[in-house]
Parts: structure tokens; C-alpha cells; sequence
């Protein structure tokens, strides 16, 4: 029996890993996609990606007939107070992102998700319990150290990072506490999400500022593809998010940022001055620690992800 129970286990650890290569190699990208719908705002891109995510999801739930299971969450009152916080954390991060990456801040963008697996980290030792060893807390207190001196040497506070940072991390925490699918948690999320949406776009309209159908229709098929682009990652770290632990989301998080990086030094040709180097280097130093840490206990974070093999 107990064998059964760790095929499973495996089998599950196995489908999150998978999907957390997708979402973060798609994240990656895509700061190439945001910059591509001008002359369109990131306030307009953004409501148009929450409604083209909307439809989108819809027209999946309604295709597996799920939407028995999308009616017993919304009858949850916990799970929908929950995922009403969760579509405010993801919204700010969705404006952001699409306001960095069309604002020349690329790099910013990148050092805040090179961040962000580091906060998981720390996220998964005070509310999941989870135990960290000597060389990972240490990793946590560089990367601290490297937003310090980027503070002074730069004399001003990465605040795109961090907010990025901070509202993904607390976006997979909340995620995490209300444990639904990832169909019906994004479904909920952007229907959450949606009056406002179209409130903003009806202003937009009657203020002359609506570019969706005034730019040719590729201008307008771009942006509806706005919805595939959101989802398709979403919906893949939303399967991740509930089988692995946060400590093995934090070494995922790498691929998303190190696609950013390139693009901000090779692709936009953002400053990178040497203060911002040293910041850099010294973020990726705490990320080599983390993630030499956790090959060197990979027996034993297999044996806490399966309890029950012996």
C-alpha cells in the first residue's frame, strides 16, 4: 500500500515539476510580447488581459464540463475570500510587469524574480513549517544584502523589483492556502477581476484612448491573444503550486528572470552600470548557495515529499 501511495506521490511531484518549466519559460518570454501591443497603455493591456483570460478559461471549463466544480467554490466562502485577495495580488503584478517591461525596466523585472525564489524560501519556513538548513538561510540574508547595496550604491530603492517580488510571493501563498484547481481558481480570479476591467475600458472609450479595434486588425488580434498568453502559464503554475514544495518552486524560479536578464542587456541594451552588476552578481552568489544546497539534499527532500515509501 504504502508503495502505491509513493508511485503516486512521484507521479505528482513529476506533473508539478513539468509544469513549473512551462510557466517560468513562458514568463521569461513574454516581457517580448507587452511591448508589442503599443501604442496600447499598460492599463489598457492589462484590463484587456483580464478579459481575454476570462473568456478564454470559460470556454475550457465549459469544453471538460467543470462547471459543477467552478459553482462548489463559489459556494465556499473561505476559498472566494481567499481568491478575492489572490486577483488583487496577481493584478498588481500583471500591471507592473507590462509597465516595466514597456518602460525600459526589464532588468528590474529580472532581478526581482531572481528574488522571488528566495522569499519563497523564507515564505515557506514562517507559514508552511517548512525546514531550512544553515546554507539556506544563509543564501535568504544575501539576497538581502544585495538589495541593501543596491539601495546605496545606486542611492534609490528597487521598488519594481520588489513589488514584483512581493506580490508573486504572496499571490503562490494565498494560491496555496485556497487549494483549488487551477482552472477554477483563474476562472475565479479574473471574474473577480472583470467589472473593473470594463469599467476602465468603457472610460477609455468615451475619453478617445481605446486602441483594441482603432490600429488594423493585427493590432487587435495581438492584443486578444492577450488571454492565451496569461492563461496558459497561470493554469501551469497553478497545477505546480499544489504539489511541490516552496523550496523546490524557489529553484524553478530561476528560468523566468535569466531569460529576462538576457533580454534587458542584449535585446532592449539596458544600462547595466557597475553598481547594478554587483547587485546582480551578488543575488545569483545566494542562488548558487541555494541551489548547490539542495542537490547536495536531494534523498532527503524526495524522502519529505514521500513520507510513506519505507
Amino acid at each position: 500500500m504504502s508503495s502505491v501511495v509513493g508511485k503516486e506521490k512521484r507521479s505528482e511531484h513529476s506533473i508539478g515539476l513539468i509544469n513549473g518549466f512551462i510557466a517560468y519559460i513562458i514568463w521569461g518570454a513574454v516581457i517580448l510580447y507587452w511591448p508589442y501591443l503599443a501604442p496600447a497603455t499598460p492599463l489598457e493591456i492589462l484590463a484587456h488581459r483580464i478579459l481575454w483570460s476570462l473568456l478564454f478559461v470559460a470556454v475550457i471549463l465549459i469544453y471538460q464540463k467543470r462547471i459543477v466544480s467552478l459553482k462548489v467554490v463559489l459556494a465556499n466562502s473561505r476559498q472566494m475570500k481567499l481568491l478575492t485577495v489572490a486577483s488583487i495580488l496577481i493584478c498588481i503584478n500583471w500591471g507592473l510587469f507590462i509597465w516595466a517591461s514597456m518602460n525600459d525596466h526589464v532588468l528590474d523585472s529580472s532581478l526581482g524574480y531572481y528574488i522571488t525564489p528566495l522569499l519563497n524560501v523564507g515564505l515557506g519556513v514562517f507559514f508552511f513549517k517548512e525546514r531550512l538548513r544553515p546554507m539556506q538561510w544563509l543564501a535568504i540574508s544575501i539576497a538581502g544584502l544585495a538589495v541593501l547595496y543596491i539601495t546605496i550604491a545606486m542611492g534609490i530603492v528597487p521598488w519594481v523589483a520588489l513589488s514584483l517580488s512581493t506580490s508573486f510571493t504572496m499571490y503562490g501563498y494565498v494560491k496555496k492556502l485556497a487549494n483549488v484547481q487551477a482552472l477554477e481558481s483563474l476562472m475565479i480570479e479574473t471574474l473577480i477581476l472583470t467589472p473593473v476591467a470594463i469599467g476602465y475600458l468603457v472610460w477609455l472609450q468615451f475619453n478617445g484612448g481605446n486602441t483594441f479595434l482603432e490600429n488594423g486588425i493585427h493590432h487587435t488580434i495581438w492584443m486578444a491573444s492577450a488571454g492565451f498568453v496569461t492563461a496558459i502559464p497561470l493554469l501551469a503554475f497553478g497545477v505546480a503550486i499544489t504539489r511541490l514544495p516552496f523550496t523546490t518552486l524557489g529553484m524553478l524560479q530561476y528560468i523566468g528572470p535569466t531569460i529576462q536578464f538576457f533580454v534587458g542587456v542584449w535585446v532592449t541594451k539596458e544600462a547595466m552600470p557597475q553598481e547594478r552588476w554587483i547587485g546582480f552578481v551578488i543575488t545569483w552568489f545566494a542562488l548558487v548557495m541555494l541551489t548547490t544546497d539542495a542537490l547536495r539534499n536531494r534523498r532527503s527532500v524526495t524522502k519529505s515529499l514521500v513520507p510513506d515509501l519505507d
